[in-house]
This record gives C-alpha cells, structure tokens and sequence, in this order.
C-alpha cells in the first residue's frame, strides 16, 4: 500500500488560476521522492496540500490519501495527531514558524509533549541527542536562545532535529539545505538517508537544486506552472529527459572536467 497517493490535485486561491494542475504521483514505503521547478512553480504549497495547511476551498479537484484513507474524511484532532507522529515537514525559512518570544527550548519541548514524550528530562534529552545530529555544538545555549539570537542557518537545522525528532514515516523536505553552507547541507542530507536506512522513512524533496534531488531521490517529478510536466526514475530523467524544460534546469547544474556534477557516482 502506497503511503501518499494524489489523484488528480488541483488548486487555486483566487478561483480562477490554477497553482497546482492536475497533479498525481503516488509515494511507496522507504520512498524518496524529488520534485524540482522553479519558484513560483507550486511545489512549495504541493507539500501544503499533503500536510493540510491551506485554506478550505482551494482544493477545486482531486484527493489526497495518507495511508490509504482520504485527508478530506479525517477529522481535525486526527490530522492534528498525524503531524509530527507519522508525516513531519522541514519548511523552507523555520524561523517564520518559531515564536520569536519563547525560547528555543520551550517551543521544542511543546512540540514533543504534544505528540507523547513526558517529563522534562526525557525531553531535554531527545533535544540535545537531536541537535547535535545535526552539528549544532553547544545544545544547552541553543535551548535557551530565543530564534532571533540564532543565524539563519543555525534556525534552519532546529527545524531539521524537530521534524526528525519523532522517526515519522513521511517527511517533508521544503527546500532543507538552501539556508546552510555546502558542508552542512552535505549532514542534513546524510541524516535524512539515515531515517530511511534505518526506520524505512519516506521523504519528499521540494528543491530547485536538480543536483540534490538526484543524489537522493528514487524518482523524480519536475514542476513548471503547476503542473507536473515529467515524473519517472531518478536515472531515466537524468539520462534522458523528456523535456526542455527539464533540459534547462539540467544545464544549469555545474560541471566540473565536462562530468555534470549531480551527485551520483558512476
């Protein structure tokens, strides 16, 4: 059984153009899949559509099943719990998402307390243990910095250790290394493979960087407009795409001795 599976989504917020056209792509077990395009493309608020965060209405067309039942017959306190326990998602800028008046720490803890982790030692320890997978050094001044004491990047990867925090079994990846240097993208990368060696984690990879997305995805979906304009495996479009637009966003990738650098080993 498919963990996702979109049928035919289609969204607009004004009523008369469309964001997302027409999209279906299933997601199996271990999965990770890319989906590349540009900005504006929808694939930011395609994951907003699987996560339940846009406004009731928008969806004109098209079901959206999370473990083989419709998000549309789940009740509120049940899509409440699905987040965090079983999907989780890395947004893009964490920092838009954190109270810039709470503390680290106390916005860390609310969020696992809310999905069952009890007492405050076990808590703080699963934040320190997940901070530092993801190479922030000094836990105890992160947990009790407020976020606009932190860099950019530094919000961006507590963003990371939350959302793994959990081993949910579909994760949502927005744009997860455009914040952080080449290093440092290079771990996040690594800690999301590991979620799905060791605890068979699905992902779904929203990035412009057609280099990333080939480095980890099993397949590949590339968005223009709203509209899903190539998906199959990660190897096919990379060797052969089928349009010229996919073309462009390959061209764009840089090469190094003639050999486009995308991440796979030969």
């Amino acid at each position: 059984m498919a963990i996702l599976e979109l049928k035919h989504i289609s969204l607009t917020y004004d009523g008369i153009r469309n964001i997302l056209d027409d999209i279906s792509f299933s997601v199996q077990s271990g999965e990770i899949i890319g989906i590349v395009g540009e900005s504006g493309s929808g694939k930011s608020t395609l994951l907003h559509v699987i996560l339940g965060l846009i406004p009731d209405g928008s969806v004109t067309k098209g079901e959206c099943f999370l473990f083989g039942r419709s998000a549309s017959e789940r009740k509120r306190r049940e899509l409440k719990k699905l987040r965090g326990e079983e999907v989780a998602m890395i947004f893009q800028d964490t920092g838009r998402y954190m109270n810039p008046i709470s503390r680290v720490g106390a916005q860390y803890k609310e969020y696992l307390t809310a999905h069952g982790y009890r007492g405050r030692k076990k808590c703080i320890e699963k934040e320190k243990e997940m901070l530092s997978r993801v190479h922030l050094k000094d836990t105890e001044r992160i947990l009790h910095a407020y976020p606009f004491e932190l860099s950019g990047g530094m919000r961006q990867r507590v963003g990371i250790a939350m959302a793994m925090s959990l081993k949910p079994k579909l994760l949502l990846a927005d744009e997860p290394t455009s914040a952080l240097d080449v290093t440092m993208q290079a771990q996040v990368v690594y800690e999301m493979m590991e979620l799905r060696r060791k605890y068979g984690t699905s992902i779904i990879l929203v990035t412009h960087n057609i280099g990333v997305a080939a480095c980890m995805s099993d397949k590949l979906g590339i968005m223009q407009n709203g509209k899903l304009v190539e998906w199959g495996n990660t190897g096919d479009i990379i060797s052969s795409p089928q349009t010229e637009y996919t073309r462009t966003l390959l061209d764009s990738v840089i090469e190094i001795d003639d050999e486009r650098m995308t991440g796979k080993n030969e």
